[in-house]
């Protein structure tokens, strides 16, 4: 087998431990890690269907899952974008507008992007991203880090 640069798609990517336990998984594997970020990592090495069954059962292990159609992609995509925008920022701009952050990070219409989150996550990508919003805020009072009125 040659090697070769492959991007992966990974679900239930959530936070830095997790990137930190798929580096350190593929790594075990023979995988040369160039970049990981949520969802997503571009390895190099032997991509063969030996190799990949290895990968989908130390990813499923982890509790994650390897993605190999579109649709999962672009919805895995959607799910980074937003936990990114909210989980990496200090504070979200009051002017964002959710939909055209999404269309501009991701390339697509957000009603095609809509259509596609909700039809598969039984949710809108407003109801997610309130959500996600919701566990940031419950962060912040856990461990002291904001009063309620600051958040």
């Amino acid at each position: 087998m040659k090697k070769e640069q492959r991007t992966l798609y990974i679900k239930n990517m959530v936070c830095d431990r997790c990137i930190k336990v798929v580096k350190e998984e593929l790594e075990k594997l023979g995988f040369e890690i160039n970049k990981i970020v949520l969802g997503e990592v571009n390895a190099e090495g032997e991509f063969g269907k030996d190799n990949l069954v290895k990968i989908k059962n130390v990813l499923e292990e982890n509790g994650f899952e390897l993605i190999e159609d579109k649709r999962g992609k672009i919805i895995e995509k959607i799910k980074s974008e937003i936990i990114n925008l909210i989980f990496r920022n200090d504070s979200i701009p009051e002017s964002i507008k959710l939909s055209k952050y999404l269309e501009e990070n991701l390339n697509h219409d957000y009603h095609y992007l809509s259509s596609l989150f909700s039809s598969v996550e039984n949710v809108t990508i407003e109801q997610f991203f309130i959500l996600q919003k919701i566990e940031r805020a419950k962060e912040f009072v856990k461990y002291g880090e904001l009063t309620l009125g600051e958040i």
